[in-house]
């Protein structure tokens, strides 16, 4: 008798078929995981890691400043400048 060929039933072919569509979902499922600047689902304002979503200028300012990134005279001089581009508009 004739088979499908390599010695598989039907069965054979659409296992195979599945298992295949299962490895290349898994694999594009990893590079999203991977890359998750590109998404913007996921919490994250704009692709930007460490800016929450609705933060605004001034509390990210402020958050800088409590992780000790920036000094006491950069963020009074940058807190300065917020208020005055807000008071300007």
């Amino acid at each position: 008798m004739m088979g499908y060929g390599f010695g598989m039933g039907a069965g054979g072919w659409i296992a195979m078929a599945v298992f295949w569509i299962g490895v290349i979902g898994l694999v594009v499922w990893l590079v999203v995981r991977a890359f998750p600047g590109s998404r913007r689902d996921d919490g994250v304002g704009g692709g930007q890691p460490g800016v929450a979503q609705g933060e605004t200028p001034e509390q990210l300012l402020d958050r800088r400043f409590a992780a000790g990134e920036i000094d006491v005279a950069t963020y009074e001089s940058m807190r300065a400048t917020l208020r005055a581009n807000r008071s300007g508009k």
